[in-house]
């Protein structure tokens, strides 16, 4: 029987819930080469709330536990060197002109080379469209390492499916898509899964299926959204509630139950790229897919022209008026600001000369500050009243917030994700 000894490469989001879980049934370590985090999570603390304490005081390794199967976090390269299966868990974001970024994905990869052995299997957690991993991973792994691949070592692919923020289906209970380079190695990365994933896992009958199914999942809630935001802006022309309509359409067994809103994040508003990215390498050009991008990556400018006409037909004074945006982060209930499309609102009110204040409780105030250049508290405002309110993440806090407190006589209400009753809000998306 082999005995694995993990390796995961990367510790936000995605790497640190496998980590842990990992950590239960095998020797496990936990590389990243962020210093803080490592720092942070030697003193079992997540500032991605993913894994509360306790959670990781049971797997951190302790010196006093003498036990075998632990957790073990570093940022020295040199502590994974006897590893036997190396998961790459690093983040694969685009940039400003919405192309894929791979860096990370590269340097992963040269820093396993650097440890990699003969007998060594690699798997590949990061989002990626289909081919990276064999055509563009693989040959880093062989030049630095100098090893053969699929004679000294092996690949895998096996997409991540994290939902931050969301305690039901964490890792362990989502069922997990595998996959690997010669059946042999597939088979064995199938069960090593297996392992610690309850759910059960599906193996994929190779590498460029399993990344092509990742993209794909993302890209179809991506299209959905796409198509209830584009309903909303004509329901909204036609005076027409369009939670209301689907919530009647709903009753029919087969509708698909999607809502409209801002589409942020890791993962929805990035997978769409990377397989439209492919799509045009190989001389096709996406329409559907680059629609919904088109149609999603403008909700936040939509949204802040939709509150400033609210404010023009009351005659509030838009100019150096004061709105109040609620939530930041690009998901209810979760700390995770990155790709965030409320920034999206703020830039389109900042072009009308409008006072914007930011409300979140979830939200880091230093990480916001130092990606998106603007200032978001923690804490309500009090003894504040504002032209209009902007309720854009459905943080569970903002429900009780005394919202007619932060109001003054004429102001406007607009609630993005359905948080506050009717009869106080002016429109909702």
């Amino acid at each position: 029987m082999i005995e694995y000894r993990i390796g995961i490469i990367g510790l936000g989001y995605v790497g640190l819930p496998l980590a842990v879980e990992f950590g239960k049934k095998y020797s496990c370590v936990g590389f990243d080469i962020n210093n803080c985090r490592i720092d942070e999570l030697k003193m079992a603390i997540d500032s991605t709330l993913e894994i509360n304490q306790e959670q990781l005081r049971q797997v951190l390794f302790d010196p006093n536990a003498k036990r075998i199967n632990c957790l073990v976090c570093t940022s020295k390269l040199e502590d994974i060197k006897d590893c036997n299966v190396f998961i790459v868990t690093v983040p694969t974001p685009t940039d400003k002109n919405n192309r894929p970024i791979l860096t990370p994905l590269y340097k992963a990869s040269e820093s396993v080379a650097k440890v990699l052995k003969r007998g060594d299997i690699v798997v590949y957690e990061s989002t990626v469209y289909p081919g990276v991993t064999e055509d563009e991973c693989v040959p880093i792994l062989e030049k630095v390492s100098g090893l053969k691949f699929n004679e000294d070592f092996f690949v895998g692919y096996s997409p991540e499916r994290i939902n931050p923020g969301d305690k039901e289906h964490s890792v362990s209970k989502i069922l997990k898509v595998t996959s690997g380079s010669t059946p042999k190695v597939a088979e064995e990365i199938d069960q090593l899964y297996k392992s610690i994933i309850i759910a059960g896992t599906y193996k994929a009958p190779s590498i460029r299926v399993a990344e092509a199914a990742k993209v794909i999942e993302n890209s179809q809630r991506d299209i959905n959204i796409a198509f209830v935001n584009e309903l909303s802006k004509i329901f909204g022309r036609l005076n027409i509630d369009t939670h209301e309509v689907l919530k009647a359409a709903g009753t029919k067994w087969n509708f698909l139950k999607f809502f409209p809103g801002l589409v942020g994040g890791h993962c929805i508003g990035v997978d769409p790229y990377y397989l439209a990215q492919k799509a045009q390498e190989v001389g096709y050009h996406p329409e559907i897919i680059l629609a919904g991008r088109r149609i999603n990556d403008g909700m936040g400018s939509y949204i802040g022209d939709e509150v400033i006409k609210l404010m023009v037909r009351k005659r509030i004074q838009v100019y150096n008026s004061d709105i109040l945006i609620l939530g930041f982060t690009f998901k209810e209930n979760c700390p995770d600001v990155r790709n965030t499309k409320v920034i999206d609102i703020v830039l389109k009110l900042r072009e009308y000369g409008v006072n914007v204040a930011i409300h979140d409780p979830w939200a880091d105030p230093i990480e916001v500050k130092n990606e998106y250049d603007v200032d978001c508290s923690k804490k309500a405002p009090s003894n504040l009243k504002f032209d209009a309110i902007i309720a854009a993440v459905a943080h569970k806090e903002f429900t009780d917030l005394p919202i007619r407190n932060l109001i003054k006589e004429t102001s406007v209400i607009y609630d993005v994700k359905g948080i506050f009753p009717n009869e106080l809000i002016d429109s909702r998306l």
